[in-house]
């Protein structure tokens, strides 16, 4: 048990360190997913290239803009992360005394990557609702409803207020206007992409254990696993990505821009924008997936032998007690 904590506590601060390093990208991209075709005349330079969206951003916000909601981002991903490895290496420690190997099989890394990303996703989601409205800034609804009682409510107005909640606020406002279980929105395409893990842990797992093979892993080696690993499985489960985002969103009372369903919101991404909508803002999102799953398992590897310390050290003055 002790060292499921050790990996778990080590999880976390790689997390916090690989969420600080990359937040801007993940800002960026976050808007570009939440992106729609139809722009206003005011957002249409904003749409038409990335460059364009991160000078808006400098420009309205300030450098502060490229860090909306990172509180809540590097609570979520220290708890997404502690929670992950306590289950994943739980779980791999139970394989492993049951069949004597020193790795897991292919499958048996799917299982306990589906197991541990579903534990994930039903801990995790209010905190990445309220981290996507703080990071976005969009309130759908409160646009609709403003033009439909006539409200006189400019952009920079609504920035402002979104700016200015922190993470309490926006979750007590989310609760208020939408009710508890809105901050479970998103939690089916967020089980989907439980698939995302599967497939990076699997590609992590089989490749450490072929290079093992070969030579001792350093630092590098992990920054190297954790890269190719998290790039295949941004790839693959991208448009999944688009929909939770989006989903996450406070939902608009106009049917055609209301998701119902993960396949009711890819088809209404494709019939209103294109196969292209389904990958708006891939380019930051695998930059920035890449780059956090790099450090997050470079690390996760150095943090691992002091967390190891820590516990031992606390065992030891609790049992002499």
């Amino acid at each position: 048990m002790s060292d499921n904590v050790a990996h778990a506590l080590s999880g976390a601060g790689g997390g916090i360190v690989s969420m600080l390093l990359t937040y801007p990208l993940i800002t960026v991209s976050s808007r570009l997913q939440v992106q729609r075709k139809q722009a206003t005349a005011e957002e249409g330079q904003v749409k038409r290239s990335n460059l364009a969206l991160i000078q808006k951003i400098l420009q309205d916000e300030g450098v502060y803009g490229l860090f909306s909601g990172v509180e809540s981002a590097v609570f979520g991903n220290a708890i997404t992360n502690g929670v992950y490895y306590f289950f994943f290496e739980w779980i791999k420690g139970g394989f492993q005394r049951a069949s004597g190997r020193r790795s897991m099989s292919t499958v048996e890394s799917m299982i306990a990557g589906a197991i541990s990303g579903a534990a994930v996703v039903l801990s995790t989601n209010p905190i990445w609702v309220v981290n996507m409205r703080q990071t976005t800034k969009k309130n759908s609804v409160d646009e609709d409803e403003a033009q439909i009682e006539g409200e006189q409510k400019s952009p920079a107005t609504a920035k402002a207020k979104a700016a200015s909640e922190g993470f309490w606020p926006m979750l007590l406002r989310i609760v208020k206007e939408d009710g508890v279980l809105a901050l479970w929105q998103g939690t089916l395409p967020a089980l989907i992409l439980v698939i995302n893990p599967i497939i990076q842990y699997t590609v992590f797992e089989q490749l450490k254990a072929r290079w093992q093979r070969r030579r001792t892993l350093g630092s590098l080696d992990f920054f190297l696993l954790g890269a190719i690993s998290k790039l295949a499985a941004t790839t693959i489960t991208y448009p999944y990505i688009v929909v939770k985002s989006r989903m996450q969103l406070r939902q608009s009372k106009d049917e055609s821009k209301r998701y119902n369903s993960v396949l009711d919101g890819l088809r209404k991404i494709v019939r209103q924008e294109g196969i292209e909508g389904l990958y708006r803002g891939i380019e930051f999102k695998l930059i920035q997936s890449v780059l956090t799953s790099a450090f997050l398992f470079m690390a996760k590897e150095q943090f691992y032998s002091y967390a190891v310390l820590v516990i031992a050290l606390f065992s030891r003055s609790t049992s002499r007690k």
